[in-house]
C-alpha cells in the first residue's frame, strides 16, 4: 500500500517508481548491514501516464489532462524494455491499435528516461 500525499495527477506512477526507490534502499540496508549475502534486485523499473487529450498524445498527465482525458493509461516496464503492465481506459472514446502503439511508443520514451535517471541515482548501489 502507498499513499501519495500531494500530487498533480499520475499517483499510481509515482508509487511506482518510489515504491522501487524504497526497495532499493531497503535492499541495501540489509546488504550493508549483512542481514543478505547480496542485492537481490535484478532490473530498473519505470513506469508512466501516457493519454489522449484535446486530440494530443500526452506523457505523464496533469491531474486535470487525466480526469478530463478521452484516454488514460498506464504503463510498467523493466529497465531491459520488457512489459510489465498495461492499464488502458477509453475514458470518453474508444481508440485503435494504432492509438495504442502510438501510446506505447510514448510510454517507452518516458520510461528510458526514467530509467536512466534511476541508473544515475543508483549507480553506487546497483550495478545491474
Amino acid at each position: 500500500d502507498c499513499d501519495v500525499l500531494q500530487a498533480d495527477g499520475g499517483t499510481r506512477i509515482a508509487s511506482i517508481v518510489g515504491g522501487f526507490f524504497a526497495l532499493v534502499d531497503c535492499i541495501s540496508y540489509l546488504y550493508n548491514e549483512k542481514i543478505i549475502k547480496k542485492i537481490c534486485i535484478k532490473d530498473f523499473i519505470g513506469a508512466v501516464s501516457v493519454g489522449l487529450w484535446n486530440g494530443n498524445y500526452i506523457l505523464d498527465l496533469t491531474f486535470d489532462e487525466d480526469s478530463t482525458a478521452a484516454v488514460d493509461m498506464n504503463v510498467v516496464i523493466k529497465g531491459n524494455g520488457e512489459i510489465v503492465e498495461i492499464q488502458g481506459t477509453a475514458e470518453h472514446k474508444s481508440f485503435s491499435f494504432d492509438d495504442l502503439n502510438k501510446f506505447l511508443d510514448l510510454a517507452n520514451k518516458g520510461i528510458k528516461e526514467i530509467v536512466d535517471m534511476e541508473r544515475n541515482l543508483l549507480k553506487d548501489i546497483l550495478i545491474i
